[in-house]
């Protein structure tokens, strides 16, 4: 099999080799990754558990003195340079946490053991890594990922390259964060570990639910090749009576119509509860599904699956606490009838048991069963606005931002002075880059990406105002140079 390189011109290969990842994913769609190498008896088993790590550091203008002029670096990197601010002495330790489940696996393997894990990576966190010098992590990752002994152990998920917020970025742009951090996988760990990544995990757990962005957001995940998506609870519902998923512990089938009545629908795995790195650090989904029993689904038997991600190195209890919790829990759940498992690895087994996906329940982003109660799907756009306006008017909680981790934060809302560079930015990408067609092999294609998708992290909104709304908007200017002297 071919290979892709990991750089390109000195920047990461984001971008250039669409029909070759493309194939890739297709090739892989319809054999199971998991299920030949899995040891869990799953007609005995009465509930595992899923756990999975979100890693992230955004890439910043600190290189330098000067704002305008300062080279772009990763976070951790200004970290390491100032561990004298705040709590950037946690650097060596984050530094340990992105490798660390890599040191963890195979120890564990090696007792006869059984351990799980779900690893998310944004693309802006790998190439700030390997900028560093930080070779060891994907040393240490790169063989948890490729060799066979234990390979069934590490499900990677897929992501947007810069950590991108779906509700709030344009569908042409998230799109190419999907298939950026593709080929930037690709680049690092090799086409064949690419075809075993079948599940996506969303910046933020944010699930769209205005209905067309919705829509375009499911069928980027299902163009690019993904099998399933990583839900909050709180942002999806049920169609029949608008309530929360029943028996959330099941995977779901997510369903998204939008205002020309087209719908897409895509395996859901419902993560439970808020965001908080505790449970996943204390291993609290081990211990839930401990108190559970098989469920039925479709009239068969099966193991509900409790599921949890969390950041993999943010707050003391994670970076203190995991790795002891983790190694017990490991030890205690192997081979017992509440194993840990992935959730591709789930899902092999069940429909191996003979459940299909249609015989999953059904979900659909939240507050849309309100627009369909008063909406035709095929109405148009006009007609869906209209109607959105007018629920909004009438209930004050009735919102169409989207829903993530935290319901009380909007990614639209109060970031005009980063939204309006950043749609400066795209809506160029778009006229000079997108409408004309560069190929994306252009290496002006791919600087400008690079740019564009580093703009787009939600971090820049997330703080909301002060250096990182600065940054933000340092780098959503060269973004606009950029197209403006390149293009």
């Amino acid at each position: 099999m071919s290979q892709l390189p990991e750089y390109i011109d000195g920047l990461p290969v984001i971008c250039g080799s669409e029909s070759l990842v493309e194939d890739t994913m297709r090739a892989g769609r319809d054999r199971p990754v998991f299920l030949p190498e899995s040891r869990v008896d799953f007609g005995r088993i009465r509930a595992a558990c899923a756990i999975a790590l979100h890693m992230h550091q955004p890439l910043i203008p600190a290189g330098g003195g000067d704002l305008t002029t300062a080279g772009i670096i990763s976070n951790l990197q200004y970290m390491m340079e100032n561990q004298g601010i705040g709590d950037n002495h946690n650097a060596p330790v984050f530094h340990w946490c992105y490798k660390r489940m890599g040191e963890f696996i195979p120890q564990l393997i090696h007792e006869g053991k059984e351990p799980r894990i779900m690893l998310e990576y944004s693309g802006t966190l790998f190439h700030g890594l390997r900028a560093m010098g930080l070779h060891d992590v994907f040393d240490t990752l790169g063989n948890v990922t490729r060799n066979p002994d234990y390979r069934r152990a590490v499900e990677w998920l897929g992501c947007p390259w810069g950590h991108a917020v779906a509700p709030s970025t344009p569908a042409q742009d998230f799109r190419l964060h999907v298939k950026a951090w593709q080929h930037h996988f690709a680049g690092i760990f090799g086409l064949e570990a690419l075809a075993r990544v079948r599940g996506f995990s969303p910046s933020e757990m944010a699930l769209p639910n205005h209905p067309d962005t919705a829509y375009d957001y499911i069928k980027t995940l299902v163009d690019c090749g993904f099998q399933w998506v990583l839900v909050q609870e709180h942002t999806v519902e049920r169609p029949e009576n608008g309530w929360g998923p029943e028996q959330k512990h099941f995977p779901h089938r997510l369903i998204c119509t939008n205002s020309k009545g087209e719908s897409v629908s895509i395996i859901a795995i419902v993560k439970t509860q808020g965001s908080d790195t505790k449970l996943v650090a204390q291993m609290q989904p081990y211990y839930e599904a401990k108190g559970l029993s098989r469920w039925d689904l479709a009239g068969k038997s099966a193991p509900p699956l409790v599921t949890q991600i969390a950041d993999g190195e943010n707050g003391g209890v994670m970076m203190n606490e995991f790795p002891g919790k983790y190694m017990d829990s490991v030890r205690e759940a192997s081979w017992s009838d509440t194993p840990l498992m992935n959730a591709t690895e789930y899902l092999e087994h069940l429909f191996a048991s003979g459940v299909q996906e249609s015989d999953l329940p059904l979900l659909q982003p939240l507050f849309q069963k309100r627009i369909w109660d008063r909406f035709q799907p095929s109405g148009g756009p006009e007609r869906l606005e209209a109607v959105i306006a007018e629920l909004k008017k009438e209930d004050g909680r009735f919102h169409m931002e989207g829903g993530s981790w935290t319901n009380d934060i909007s990614w639209v809302r109060g970031y005009d002075n980063v939204l309006g560079p950043m749609e400066k930015a795209s809506s160029q990408f778009y006229e000079k880059v997108l409408k004309p067609a560069v190929s994306p092999s252009d290496p002006r294609f791919r600087n400008a990406l690079y740019h564009l998708m580093c703009s787009q992290t939600s971090c820049y909104r997330y703080w909301g105002q002060g250096l990182w709304t600065d940054y933000g908007r340092e780098i959503c200017r060269r973004a606009s140079a950029i197209l403006e002297a390149d293009f």
